[in-house]
């Protein structure tokens, strides 16, 4: 009787051990199922946020403005020193490619026979730095200024010439270029109005502007202004400003004063009275060794969605780096 009252109860404590076993195993099974689950159908709805997100990043438009680039003087002899004609975009460019459309002032023709020297007045860089320039990733350079015909309109044609054989667009030059880009139309013109106090558009120039703006999305205009050094843009310029965007610009991208100045919305649009030196050879002072560089981020509508400001400085002659950028 005592083996079997033992026999007994070691069975039920087997059954005790089976069962609680078995339940702890179904619990443990059931959690993980609905967890993996749970965390299954997260991970699909991450997927999907990342999806929808990336969507939006790729319907979006970047838009890269820079001041003045000038490719002569000593920026050409140092090229030509070391070898290499793509030094002054080295620490920028990545910025330049990555955007949809890169925009800059070009201040120094392309000629052939460019004479070497560090000085002057007198622009030009050599063919060689076209090399420089396609390695930038710029799209459309401006060329209203008023050192682009400093070789004439045959150093004119020259550049414009080496440019469109490197697929680099050129404004500037009386007519209206046009980029399209993931559905929207963006506009690009130039005009020199530099060292004039109070500057005006003629008649040609307002009508091309109302023109253009009928013909794109987002026009931009590239205004060659104002004075040297100077840290804030002439009250005549701020004038102009307004009548440029009551004609139909999206967004002013000024320069020629060598220092970057103040900047401002009109009625929504951004209008950059001057964005400084991007590529120079100004090295005697700390104001003309800055720049600033701006990215535009425009949604499917053409309105901005955002900017980023992206302040440059030379390190060494005519090659900006990015700082602090906000």
């Amino acid at each position: 009787m005592t083996n079997l009252l033992k026999f007994l109860h070691w069975l039920v404590l087997c059954f005790l051990v089976f069962f609680v076993t078995f339940l702890s195993s179904l619990l443990f099974f059931k959690f993980f199922y609905f967890y993996d689950l749970k965390r299954s159908e997260n991970s699909n709805n991450l997927d999907i946020y990342n999806l929808k997100n990336s969507k939006d990043e790729k319907s979006k438009v970047s838009l890269f403005l820079a001041g003045d680039v000038m490719l002569g003087r000593s920026v050409m002899i140092r090229g030509y020193k070391d070898g290499d004609f793509v030094f002054p975009f080295k620490w920028v460019a990545n910025a330049l490619r990555s955007s949809d459309i890169a925009f800059f002032n070009l201040e120094s023709p392309i000629i052939d026979s460019c004479p070497m020297k560090d000085s002057g007045y007198i622009f030009c860089t050599s063919k060689s730095f076209v090399e420089g320039l396609k390695f930038s990733g710029v799209d459309v350079v401006n060329l209203a200024n008023n050192h682009i015909e400093n070789y004439g309109k045959n150093g004119l044609d020259q550049t414009i010439r080496y440019l469109s054989e490197a697929g680099i667009l050129t404004t500037g030059v009386g007519k209206l270029v046009k980029i399209e880009k993931k559905g929207l139309t963006f506009g690009f013109l130039g005009f020199d109005k530099s060292e004039q106090v109070n500057p005006k558009l003629n008649k040609d120039e307002v009508d091309l502007i109302l023109e253009s703006d009928k013909e794109v999305d987002i026009l931009v205009v590239s205004m060659h202004w104002g004075v040297e050094y100077r840290d804030r843009a002439l009250e005549s310029v701020r004038i102009l400003a307004k009548e440029i965007m009551e004609y139909g610009a999206d967004v002013i991208m000024g320069h020629h004063p060598h220092w970057v100045q103040d900047w401002d919305f009109i009625n929504g649009k951004p209008v950059f009275y001057s964005l400084g030196n991007f590529v120079f050879d100004q090295m005697w002072s700390e104001e003309t060794k800055k720049g600033l560089a701006v990215e535009l981020i425009y949604d499917v509508n053409g309105n901005i969605s955002d900017y980023k400001l992206m302040p440059t400085y030379m390190v060494s002659v005519g090659q900006p780096k990015f700082i602090n950028a906000q």
